[in-house]
């Protein structure tokens, strides 16, 4: 049977990250709003105010239901959170991002993001811009392996790209699966669907994700008050080693690199408390199987002037491809 519509959203790693920045108070930011679990629970734990972002308009009616009950304690703004610190307009207590794609939006077979249903193959997590379709019955060969292989690891991704050639036009995701699954050996029991990779690659590609991404860290540490927490939840190894990196160069720990290499002007530290990655516990995972793959990193804010990061030693899959939908 399914949740009633107000059931609370249960947010992956909540009980670490609240525990990790309690006591909660002040203004709080979910740069990722979708189902409103971090904003609720926020809330509940004592935030004064939580900014509820979000680049798909659909998810404020869905949470109309219980939104109203928190008042004026929770603004909702329609945007990316690559511009958190303009749509916030004021100094923050914490932000929190919960990155990729949502369990509500998978869920949705009209939004093209699951290999597991039929639906127009459009993966935008707003309105605007090219659709997965769009982009793939456009692009050239080489474009679509380089997509597949940089934003998927995935290793058959000159097959897979020759395939989805082949196979032009696509329009629904199970087009593209089919695609997939002719370049492909079937898969063994216990692994993973033969389309995940690729599916994971091109909804980073449609909706330009690296790029929100750094612009989202950068705008969260101009946002920022001394102390106030960075939190961020992330899926998979690449956005993971990028949000690691930031918060080491940011926080001053990055080290010198070579011995031979010039040495590092200092950083002076913008972030300390930089934890190590925090994973689900086994009554997490019990409960929600989502939360496998799933790793949070905190930060605290110090004093020091906001910087623009250096983008190369941030361990970006495929610079060349970064903002070139």
């Amino acid at each position: 049977m399914a949740a009633p519509a107000d059931a609370p959203h249960i947010p992956v790693l909540i009980r670490p990250l609240i525990a990790a920045v309690a006591p909660v108070s002040g203004v709080w930011l979910d740069g990722t709003f979708g189902a409103g679990g971090y904003a609720r629970a926020l809330l509940d734990a004592g935030a004064d105010t939580v900014i509820g972002i979000d680049r798909d308009p659909s998810v404020f009616a869905l949470a109309a239901p219980w939104a109203a009950a928190y008042g004026d304690r929770l603004r909702l703004v329609e945007g990316t959170f690559s511009n958190l610190d303009s749509l916030a307009a004021t100094k923050l207590d914490g932000v929190v991002l919960d990155l990729g794609v949502s369990s509500m939006q998978l869920d949705q077979p009209e939004r093209g993001f699951s290999f597991l249903r039929d639906g127009p193959l459009d993966m935008r997590m707003g309105a605007e811009g090219p659709t997965a379709a769009e982009l793939l019955n456009q692009a050239s060969e080489a474009r679509i392996a380089d997509i597949l292989f940089h934003y998927g690891e995935e290793r058959a991704a000159r097959r897979i790209a020759r395939a989805i050639i082949a196979a032009r036009p696509l329009a629904r995701t199970t087009d593209l699966v089919a695609a997939i699954e002719r370049s492909l050996p079937r898969a063994k029991p216990g692994q993973s669907h033969p389309a995940t990779r690729s599916f994971q690659a091109i909804r980073i590609w449609v909706n330009d994700e690296f790029r929100q991404l750094i612009e989202g860290l950068e705008a969260a540490e101009r946002a920022l008050k001394p102390g106030g927490w960075l939190a961020v939840v992330s899926f998979h190894s690449l956005e993971d080693r990028v949000v690691k990196r930031f918060l080491q160069a940011r926080a001053g720990a990055e080290g010198q690199g070579s011995r031979h290499a010039p040495a590092r002007a200092p950083v002076v530290p913008a972030f300390t408390d930089v934890s190590k990655a925090i994973g689900p516990d086994a009554a997490e995972l019990a409960t929600n199987p989502r939360a496998r793959s799933a790793k949070l990193r905190l930060a605290r804010r110090s004093a020091a002037a906001a910087a623009r990061a250096d983008r190369a030693s941030l361990g970006l899959p495929a610079p060349s491809l970064q903002g070139e939908p």
